[in-house]
C-alpha cells in the first residue's frame, strides 16, 4: 500500500494506534462516568432507592440535551472549550475529550435502561432485609445487571470506534484521519477500503470479547 514513492503501512499502523488509545481512553473514562451518572437517573427515579424529582429532571435534562447532537457537530461546537482544558484543537488529546462526554450520556441511557429491566423484587428483598441503598447497588444490582450491561458497552465500544472515525473529519487522528486524508483527498479508494476493513476487524473482535464474556457472566 503506497501514495506515490511512499509507504503507507507504517502510517496506517501508527493511525490504528491512535484510534484504539481514542477508543480505550473514552471508554474507561465515559464508561465510568457514565455508570454512575446511568445509576443516578435509576436510583433518583420516583419511587426508587434515593428518589429525588429535582435531581432526577436536571440529571434526565443533561443527558437528553445532548444526546440527540450528531457527534460532528458536537466535537465542533465543544472546540473552544477542548481547547482550554487540553491545550490543543487537534490529534488524539483534542478528540478524546468530547468523545468522553458523549460516551458518558450514551452510556447513562444504556445502564438505566438495563437497571430499569431487573426485577424489582429483588430490591424489595434486600431494601426489606435493612441493606443501605450503596449496598444494594454494589451487591444487587450491579451483579443482577452484569451480563447485560456488557453487551451495553460492548455496543458502546462500537459507538465510540464510530466517533473516532468521525474525529479525524477534523484532524482527531486515528483510522478516520487516515482514510480521508490518504484515500479520499488523493482519490485512493484502496486505503480508505483498507481502513474501512481494519475498523470491521477491531469491532468484530470487541464483539466476540464482550459476547463471550456475557455469556459467562449469565451462565452464572
Amino acid at each position: 500500500m503506497t501514495s506515490g514513492s511512499q509507504s503507507l503501512w507504517p502510517v496506517l499502523f501508527e493511525a490504528l494506534g491512535q484510534t484504539l488509545q481514542m477508543v480505550l481512553v473514552t471508554l474507561g473514562i465515559g464508561g465510568l462516568a457514565g455508570l454512575v451518572l446511568g445509576l443516578g437517573l435509576y436510583t433518583t427515579r420516583q419511587g426508587n432507592l434515593l428518589a429525588n424529582r429535582p435531581v432526577y429532571f436536571v440529571l434526565n435534562l443533561i443527558v437528553n440535551i445532548i444526546r440527540p447532537i450528531p457527534f460532528i457537530i458536537f466535537i465542533s461546537a465543544m472546540l473552544p472549550l477542548t481547547i482550554k482544558v487540553t491545550g490543543t484543537s487537534f490529534g488524539p488529546t483534542a478528540a478524546i475529550f468530547p468523545m468522553s462526554i458523549m460516551a458518558t450520556v450514551a452510556t447513562s441511557r444504556i445502564v438505566e435502561q438495563n437497571i430499569v429491566a431487573l426485577d424489582p423484587g429483588l430490591i424489595e428483598a434486600a431494601r426489606a432485609m435493612g441493606a443501605s441503598p450503596l449496598r444494594i447497588i454494589a451487591t444487587v444490582i450491579i451483579p443482577e445487571a452484569l451480563g447485560p450491561l456488557i453487551l451495553g458497552y460492548t455496543f458502546l465500544f462500537v459507538g465510540i470506534t464510530d466517533m473516532s472515525a468521525m474525529a479525524g473529519a477534523v484532524a482527531g487522528g486515528g483510522l478516520g484521519d487516515f482514510a480521508i486524508v490518504y484515500g479520499y483527498q488523493r482519490y485512493n479508494f484502496a486505503v480508505t477500503w483498507i481502513a474501512v476493513g481494519v475498523i470491521i476487524v477491531v469491532v468484530q473482535l470487541a464483539q466476540l470479547i464482550g459476547n463471550i464474556l456475557a455469556r459467562r457472566v449469565l451462565r452464572r
